[in-house]
């Protein structure tokens, strides 16, 4: 009867120890994309802000629909980068330095370029 205890606890706290794993050693963990996840494609318009990779929407059918409200400036484009372990708080591959990010009343987000209104989304994972 002892032995029955024991083999159950141990049963029931493998079972936990194994539906916390996330799978295999070196399984990729979801998390948020980054730079490097745009960066292999030729055609990736990209930023990093606040730790977040926002990426253009210009062609995104609701972005474009959207009306919108201007907000505050949230950041400024401070340099430019098309290597992934360059790119840090402010850094965009293909929007010139000093461009301005705008937050809006919907989940775009406007970059100001010699006066065009250009919608970015932020990438996030789910």
């Amino acid at each position: 009867m002892n032995s029955l205890k024991i083999l159950l606890s141990l049963s029931i706290l493998f079972i936990l120890l194994a539906g916390c794993n996330n799978g295999y050693p070196g399984s990729p963990s979801t998390g948020n994309p980054a730079a490097k996840d745009y960066l292999k494609y030729d055609n990736a318009d990209i930023f990093l802000l606040d730790g977040y990779v926002f990426s253009i929407a210009k062609d995104v059918e609701w972005v474009t629909k959207l009306e919108y409200k201007l907000g505050e400036q949230i950041g400024e484009i401070t340099a430019q980068a098309n290597k992934s372990y360059k790119f840090k708080n402010g850094t965009a591959n293909k929007l010139p330095v000093g461009a301005k990010i705008f937050a809006t009343d919907t989940p775009a987000y406007i970059v100001i370029v010699e006066g065009e209104e250009i919608p970015y989304l932020k990438m996030v994972e789910g």
